[in-house]
């Protein structure tokens, strides 16, 4: 690890009070220009005696804009402090997690993986567009048909196709005969240029697409594509639960990564990261953006400093090692789950190296839908299955009590057939 360690409690205080130190403190200095301020006052009181004791609110209180991408170029001066600490998360998420050489990579702390995950399509679809002059209907967007929503909104507010392609029932796999069907069809209706979307963590099943299955096929047909992964669930377990992972920057096809910090990391919603190679986000850059300093490359704009400072806080209390074995907790959970329901003849998906597991809906009642808060593939009324996902408040005695409950319903089924 380059970059990630477990900080003591009065470490992380210190080095959150410095980065507020080099910001702009709008209680004292003399601010003019910004259309900005710390929170008010007359609500949100600074001197509160609880701030003392608690960065994060200190930092919400303060009230940085973290507008602009703090790897590329020059970036607001009045909040360099914190931009720091969204600089050292970035550091750790890239290279420490997901292995891309120090300076190689460009980044910040979105709003959440669906703008994310449009901030790549969107530089990508300018990527092609800037370098190869293609036209918009040349460019298309491959992703499975268990991908997140973000993926068709991203295909709907940039006016480009989405090639959806289908996965097994039972094993959550691309159908990569179809895939290379879709490809060759899309290539002689005169789609030039694939913005590929593989999934570390599918939303509903947790299932771990393969992007070879995906580069093979534009590779046979010598196709220029972008690879991304969509990593917003599956980023802070997978490559820490599948030590042989190769979904990562070793790899030179993939090119971005989308990762939710307020999932399984437990940060404050509006927490989602983006990472890229250097040489892309330019792509998007908004040169009308004329008074922000180094200008503006993404999505949102102005955005919270205190959330790259609630995800460093979490980052920096676990350390890595720290990490590692909550996943390992996790995943001794999910596998005592999945024991249970094997036990009890269920049929359920799980990924191996994940904590989500999906039952067919064919064992599960309303009653415990209701009891047990489960959530269905789909709310039109035509669902196949059930998802639990075990976070950390979910404990094996939770657990015991859905399989006490799941093991009653079934014996109460069977007896019912044999009325």
């Amino acid at each position: 690890m380059y970059f990630w360690k477990k900080n003591t409690l009065n470490e992380r205080s210190v080095r959150i009070q410095r980065a507020l130190s080099e910001n702009v403190n709008f209680s004292h200095d003399t601010s003019l220009g910004y259309p900005a301020s710390k929170l008010d006052g007359k609500v949100f009181n600074e001197e509160a005696s609880f701030l003392k004791d608690a960065p994060i609110l200190q930092t919400y209180v303060a009230n940085p804009n973290h507008i602009g991408c703090h790897t590329y170029g020059d970036s607001e001066k009045a909040f360099k402090g914190t931009q720091e600490i969204e600089r050292e998360v970035l550091n750790v998420l890239a290279v420490d997690v997901f292995k891309a050489e120090i300076n190689s990579f460009d980044g910040y702390i979105a709003t959440g993986g669906t703008e994310a995950n449009i901030q790549a399509i969107w530089m990508y679809r300018n990527y092609f567009v800037n370098n190869f002059d293609a036209k918009p209907e040349e460019i298309v967007i491959i992703a499975s048909e268990d991908t997140h929503y973000s993926i068709p909104k991203a295909a709907n507010l940039l006016m480009l196709e989405w090639l959806k392609i289908p996965v097994s029932f039972n094993k959550r796999l691309i159908d990569v005969c179809v895939l290379e069907k879709k490809i060759v069809a899309a290539q002689t209706q005169g789609k030039k240029y694939f913005i590929v979307v593989s999934n570390m963590g599918t939303t509903m099943f947790g299932a771990v697409e393969n992007p070879d299955d995906y580069t093979q096929v534009l590779e046979k047909y010598k196709l220029h594509y972008k690879l991304h992964i969509d990593a917003a669930y599956g980023g802070f377990v997978y490559p820490f639960s599948n030590k042989e992972s190769t979904i990562n920057f070793e790899n030179p096809k993939i090119s971005s990564i989308t990762i939710d910090a307020h999932k399984m990391l437990q940060a404050p919603y509006g927490t989602g990261v983006f990472i890229c190679r250097k040489g892309l986000i330019e792509n998007v850059l908004t040169k009308e953006a004329e008074y922000v300093e180094g200008m503006d490359l993404t999505i949102c704009g102005s955005r919270s400093g205190a959330n790259a400072v609630a995800v460093w806080m979490i980052l920096f209390t676990y350390g890595p090692f720290g990490w590692c074995e909550k996943i390992r907790v996790l995943q001794m959970r999910t596998e005592w789950l999945c024991e249970q329901l094997e036990a009890l003849n269920v049929h359920y998906f799980r990924e191996p190296f994940m904590n989500i597991v999906t039952i067919e809906a064919q064992n599960i009642t309303a009653d415990l839908v209701r009891k047990f808060d489960l959530v269905p593939q789909k709310h039109d009324g035509n669902n196949q299955w059930y998802k639990i996902v075990i976070m950390d408040h979910v404990e094996v005695d939770h657990l015991f009590t859905f399989i006490t409950a799941l093991k009653t319903t079934l014996q109460k089924n069977i007896e019912a057939v044999n009325l």
